[in-house]
């Protein structure tokens, strides 16, 4: 993947995040955006997010799927420290 495909694919995962992040903060929570590898997109949960026993439901019934659904080439969503 080029440079210029890489970044396109970061742009459109940061406007899908930009998309999410209202519902997250509105529970104390945010998201930020760490990398975008291999199709692996990984992020970190930041606020109530990252201490919420719910954090891993939200990770992958929420955040993965919407990005799976918006952006091509992505496979997986994980969190990282």
């Amino acid at each position: 993947m080029s440079n210029a495909q890489q970044e396109a694919v970061f742009d459109e995962v940061l406007e899908v995040l930009d998309k999410l992040r209202p519902f997250l903060q509105r529970d104390g929570g945010d998201v930020e955006l760490v990398d975008v590898e291999d199709g692996i997109v990984k992020l970190k949960l930041m606020g109530a997010c990252g201490s919420c026993p719910s954090s891993t439901i939200t990770l992958k019934a929420g955040i993965e799927r919407a990005l799976l659904e918006e952006v091509e080439g992505i496979t997986e969503v994980v969190q990282v420290f």
